[in-house]
């Protein structure tokens, strides 16, 4: 969505690098490695539908090799093209090292509109092109590992860790050649929502920050604000559920292709995400009013802006609009280059993308690492730490007893301490805990150095002066 001769994607990523790197000290050649994608592979192959040959074109870029394997998702969009899965490829290669999950930078993608097809059909190009990928290693669990994104979910991922094992059947660690499967082959807790609790757990480490909401000219809580969000895919569901259901936050606008819906009161996030399913779209939604041109809901008044869809939405023609005074792009990409200053120009805070939503790739991590070590975490701990919390209730309540003194334990407090952390919660507090390191080594970088007039700058320094420093730990 370019507008007027704006950047386009590649050329915003590369624009942001360079702000990024004007202020670091970095020897030119370093530098260059750094910014380079390594290599793109372009494969066109054929699938045999509906009585005749169809010709796919997919693409495997990897940015960095800085660290084995290279992550990032595969799209299917009829929008893919090399350069933008190399920009997104480089993204992922910041993204990676800004939450220290030990990944290099990769990126996928099929130009492909999935809705045109039916499942077997879907099955056969996927697995096809998987084909095509995993002969060549950039399917493979000790050097590149896709995870969904755009237009794929777990039953791609399923299909692709299935032609992944009939081509590598004494591979024992097969199943980490991708993340974002299904439970029942591979998968781990929490990886549906994990984008979305992400963008939640950065947000609530954000109002932790009295200086940084000071910046955006925020108070209080997340509790009652106004929060609009563009795009109810999986991500700014997630993202949406979450802050309305467990923060207090009022969903009072949500986009989707079709038009947009608005409700000061706040709306039912799954209430609108069940009609969207059922009916394609949002219009005639009881639980806002339609807007036609969801766009403008982009330029109405509220706290928070989540842009969780597309790149590029926000842009030249409409970025001097935009009233929210804190965006966190959900998305990748949201906000062009071009945008990016007119907001910092107004004041806008923005909680970048490469950072916002890493809570994906977070839990990709822990699912490979899973995966890797054969059982699922909690497995071997759970019982045991029920056991410890049971022993401490009992002789609370034994001494009570023993000397009268009639304590009982505040209702709901026994069963909260005894419960014992499986899957789901110990990946919630692994993608909390990273979610929080990351937020305060950007707060840091942009509070310490005068030279660092944003979080998107300071996020970007952060995570080039990680990849710098493993470039030169290898000798290079």
């Amino acid at each position: 969505m370019a507008f007027n001769g704006e950047p386009s994607f590649r050329q915003s990523v590369d624009l942001m690098f360079n702000r990024a790197v004007a202020v670091m000290d970095l020897s030119p050649g370093l530098e260059e490695k750094i910014r380079v994608c390594n290599s793109t592979y372009t494969v066109r192959f054929g699938v045999r539908l509906r009585g005749a040959i169809h010709t796919f074109t997919g693409y495997r870029s990897v940015h960095s090799e800085h660290m084995e394997p290279v992550k990032g998702g595969i799209r299917f969009a009829t929008s893919v093209n090399q350069d933008e899965v190399e920009a997104l490829a480089a993204l992922m290669t910041y993204k990676c090292a800004l939450v220290e999950t030990p990944f290099g930078g990769s990126k996928g993608g099929l130009c492909i509109d999935p809705r045109q097809y039916d499942e077997h059909e879907m099955e056969l190009i996927t697995r096809r092109f998987a084909y095509e990928l995993i002969k060549r290693d950039l399917i493979n669990p000790a050097q590149n590992v896709p995870a969904p994104d755009m237009g794929t979910g777990e039953r791609e991922m399923a299909w692709i860790v299935d032609q992944y094992k009939r081509m590598n059947t004494t591979d024992i660690n097969g199943a980490a050649c991708v993340t974002g499967k299904p439970l029942n082959a591979g998968g781990i807790q929490g990886r549906v929502e994990a984008t979305g609790r992400g963008v939640q757990y950065a947000l609530r480490e954000f109002f932790r920050h009295p200086d940084d909401m000071k910046a955006a000219k925020l108070d209080g809580k997340l509790d009652g604000k106004r929060v609009i969000v563009q795009g109810l895919g999986n991500v700014g569901y997630h993202a949406a559920l979450f802050l309305s259901m467990e923060d207090g936050a009022r969903i009072t606008g949500i986009i989707e292709r079709d038009g947009g819906l608005f409700n000061s009161e706040g709306m039912n996030v799954q209430a609108v995400r069940d009609w969207l399913v059922e009916t394609g779209g949002v219009k005639g939604c009881p639980e806002g009013s339609y807007v036609e041109d969801g766009a403008k809901l982009l330029e109405e008044d509220c706290d928070i802006l989540v842009p969780a869809a597309m790149e590029g939405v926000i842009h030249l023609g409409n970025a001097g609009n935009i009233k929210a005074p804190l965006i966190i792009e959900a998305a990748n990409g949201p906000v062009t280059a071009g945008a990016d200053e007119i907001l910092r120009g107004k004041g806008t805070l923005i909680i970048p993308d490469m950072y916002a939503n890493a809570g994906g790739v977070t839990v990709s991590y822990f699912e490979w690492v899973k995966n890797l070590s054969h059982i699922r975490f909690g497995r071997m701990q759970r019982r045991q730490e029920e056991a410890r919390h049971q022993l401490l209730i009992d002789e609370l309540e034994r001494l009570s007893n023993d000397k009268g003194l009639g304590w009982t334990l505040s209702p709901g407090f026994k069963q909260q301490y005894l419960k014992g952390a499986g899957e789901l919660e110990l990946v919630r507090s692994g993608l909390d805990d990273t979610m929080r390191a990351a937020y305060q080594s950007i707060s840091h970088t942009w509070h310490s150095r005068n030279d660092v007039t944003d979080m998107r700058m300071a996020a970007y320094i952060v995570a080039i002066d990680r990849v710098a420093k493993s470039y030169r730990s290898k000798g290079l």
